[in-house]
């Protein structure tokens, strides 16, 4: 997220394109969500001009109007008006002098990359370099970077981006003004890279190469910051305008944590709520940044980083008060892990907070002006996962939003636990979820229904130098035979993973190899992924991994493993 890098017409959700205003707001102004039902905003924009204020931008469709006021006690006033259901400000500090007058964002010099784009580890790391080879992604798919901006004119990006989807949404009200999606720093063309860099034989390449990519930005200047109106307008718009996935890697500021018991941030908790929820119900995906403050999600206590738009001060907060967008229903939000499957020592993580992970550490992409650099964050991880949702999309067109959350899920890569803080099973814990995503699944098995997984999470000691043991699991309801590309996770700690050679047992007892030995494997642990071409195998029965300890010395235990038909 941003600390790695600091990192309507009604019936629909938008209004027209903005038209700058001419004046500067006066000091003391400051923004406003005034929330009613949705459709039932004409009162309330009355009240608004009667109580001091304007009415700035307005989403009937889920009842949320952007209101601006310098009365101190603007708020107040309108939470007793009838109709009005919450009001609360959005930031603790004045409007900005550019929300009058937004200026269109320059264009970068270009500079023409150099030949050759080599498989970047975080790309091999989720099967997207295998992935290429089966499907690109489709030109019919469109992921939308709400973030600081993309530089559409990127020679690797300019191919795959989408200028009349494109706009911004800074300082809450929609422009559509030619380049106004330009980016204002570097962040929101870095991931628009790791989303759909296009496979062209230059820099780099993108999980998704062949998919559309549109800049919806987000952020604004000269604070750098995401607030809540930009959040709403921006969700809104992906839903008008069709995409199938968003990438939002921030956190809606000024708060941390919003919570519910304090009247502003519980109008922010409510109005970003309905515009997430008003995109999924127009078939966007929205993925987002687990965040990088190292913090359990699932345990909240304290925050000393909020308001980061004035003066931060330390507060008690509860697990009732929520990071926006990431922690919202619906939302896939990604934790980050490094090149080794750990979790990244800057990752948020917490009991089903996190969904799925992917490599945040050290990422080159696509940065303005036709560059290239590295970044770190759960800002970096975050868009491997949209890339990956893309590519389910490009493969399931007709798929659901539930139903690609579930492919996602169960399509990921196991991954065990990485610290003492970490808990649950290498099938689901609080660092990984579901596990790290994989690009390969999503094309190669992306057609199979969800749910054929069956995985067996009970330890079985490995003997030193011993007899091979097994562990079974019971395979039911599979018509037919298994698959060509039968996914056996597997997870086993041990001290030295070269000592162990695994095969995978079927009904019949035809074993398929899966790791052999190997006396320079000193590395601990096989956490791993493996595909056995079974499809000669009657699916259903009673299948085994099997494992061996060769040599002396070390030990370890089966901790699960699974297979995915």
């Amino acid at each position: 997220m941003r600390a790695a890098v600091i990192a309507a017409v009604v019936g629909t959700g938008v209004l027209a394109a903005a038209i700058p205003a001419t004046a500067a707001p006066a000091a003391g102004n400051r923004s406003y969500l005034v929330i009613t039902a949705p459709g039932d905003t004409a009162g309330a924009k009355t009240a608004v001009a009667g109580n001091s204020g304007t009415v700035w931008a307005s989403y009937d469709a889920i009842g949320v109007i952007v209101a601006h006021s310098g009365s101190a006690d603007f708020a107040t006033r309108m939470r007793s008006v009838t109709g009005v259901q919450k009001v609360g400000a959005t930031r603790t500090s004045d409007l900005p002098a550019e929300a009058a007058n937004p200026a269109i964002p320059t264009a970068p010099a270009q500079v023409t990359p150099a030949d050759g784009e080599p498989v970047r580890t975080d790309m091999s790391q989720i099967g997207a370099d295998r992935a290429w080879t089966v499907n690109q992604g489709s030109p019919n798919v469109t992921v939308g970077v709400l973030d600081t901006g993309v530089d559409d004119q990127h020679a690797d990006l300019k191919a795959n981006f989408d200028a009349a989807n494109s706009a911004s949404c800074a300082y809450g009200k929609l422009d559509t003004r030619a380049g106004s999606w330009r980016d204002t720093d570097t962040h929101g063309t870095h991931v628009a890279g790791t989303i759909a860099a296009a496979k062209n034989g230059k820099g780099m390449v993108g999980v998704a190469p062949g998919v559309k990519i549109a800049s919806v930005r987000i952020a604004e200047k000269p604070s750098g910051l995401f607030f809540p109106e930009n959040t709403i307008c921006a969700m809104v718009f992906s839903g008008d305008r069709g995409f199938e996935v968003t990438n939002n890697s921030y956190y809606t500021d000024p708060w941390l944590f919003n919570c519910p018991t304090n009247a502003d941030q519980d109008a922010i908790l409510e109005g970003v709520k309905r515009a997430v929820a008003y995109a999924e119900g127009k078939g966007v995906l929205n993925v987002a940044a687990a965040g990088n403050e190292n913090y359990n999600l699932a345990a909240k206590t304290t925050d000393a980083t909020s308001p980061n738009d004035s003066t931060p001060a330390t507060r008690t907060v509860t697990n009732a008060c929520l990071s926006l967008p990431g922690e919202l229903s619906g939302v896939v939000s990604v934790s980050s892990i490094t090149s080794s499957n750990a979790k990244s020592s800057f990752s948020n993580f917490g009991t089903d907070k996190v969904h799925v992970a992917a490599p945040g550490d050290n990422v080159y992409s696509t940065v303005p002006g036709g560059r290239f650099g590295s970044k770190s964050g759960t800002s970096m991880a975050s868009p491997h996962v949209a890339g990956v949702a893309a590519l389910l999309k490009s493969v399931n067109p007709t798929a659901t939003t539930t139903q690609l959350r579930t492919l996602l899920a169960t399509q990921a890569d196991d991954l065990s636990c990485s610290d003492t803080r970490c808990n649950g099973t290498a099938a689901k814990n609080n660092f990984f979820g579901e596990g790290r995503v994989d690009a390969f699944a999503a094309v190669d098995g992306g057609t199979t229904p969800p749910g054929r997984t069956f995985e067996n999470t009970a330890d079985v000691a490995i003997p030193d130098l011993g007899t091979a043991v097994t562990s079974s699991i019971t395979v039911s309801g599979v018509t037919g035979n298994a698959p060509a590309t039968l996914k056996v996770g597997v997870d086993v700690v041990h001290t030295f993973r070269g000592d162990l050679v695994i095969d995978l047992i079927a009904p019949d007892g035809t074993a398929y190899r899966l790791k052999n030995s190997s006396t320079t494997d000193s590395a601990d642990n096989v956490v791993e992924t493996y595909t056995a071409n079974a499809s000669s195998e009657v699916a259903n029965g009673v299948w085994k991994l099997q494992v061996r300890d060769t040599y002396r010395s070390d030990t370890g235990y089966i901790n699960a493993w699974k297979l995915t038909f």
